[in-house]
């Protein structure tokens, strides 16, 4: 179920193709006032967009499968799950950050819309760089802790991916 290195697990979901355009085709249909909130604004564009997930048909598989192997890597039932929606144009990019806020205990990212060359997840550690090239349909679990960004998207498309963090109930 998990290929995994030593700090990072990854995984498919299930019948992506179909959740994938479901979420994509929900998401370029919001407007404006769709979205709750957004946070982390950085040279025009903010990292972090907050959606109302009945907004978006489909999201609900996609957030059982990743509750579901959230459970497994933590060993434990009844989490509460936190996410929001990070859309990379062309030329965008995210910086070093990492998720250690509050109770988490398990971030992990999911992507939906992944063009060529739109951009690799970078693993930073005081020993050594993981850099994940990412595909539509794959999960990447990671401590809240891990230092993460993103390169630059030098695709001409749009990259959608949606960002988790795991609690306790």
């Amino acid at each position: 179920m998990f290929e995994q290195n030593s700090r990072i697990h990854f995984a498919h979901l299930e019948d992506a193709n179909r959740i994938n355009d479901a979420i994509l085709d929900g998401y370029r249909r919001l407007e404006v006032k769709d979205f709750i909130r957004r946070s982390h604004s950085f040279e025009g564009r903010h990292e972090n967009l907050y959606i109302d997930p009945a907004l978006i048909p489909g999201i609900e598989a996609m957030f059982e499968q990743a509750l579901g192997l959230a459970e497994i890597l933590l060993k434990r039932s009844r989490l509460r799950m936190g996410f929001w929606f990070n859309d990379m144009g062309p030329g965008d990019s995210t910086s070093r950050h990492d998720h250690d806020e509050f109770d988490e205990l398990l971030s992990a990212v999911y992507y939906v819309h992944v063009p060529r060359n739109s951009g690799n997840l970078i693993i930073h550690d005081p020993h050594c760089r993981t850099e994940v090239t990412p595909r539509a349909g794959m999960f990447v679990f990671f401590s809240p802790n891990t230092v993460h960004s993103v390169s630059v998207n030098q695709s001409t498309e749009k990259r959608l991916s949606i960002a988790m963090n795991f609690g306790p109930a």
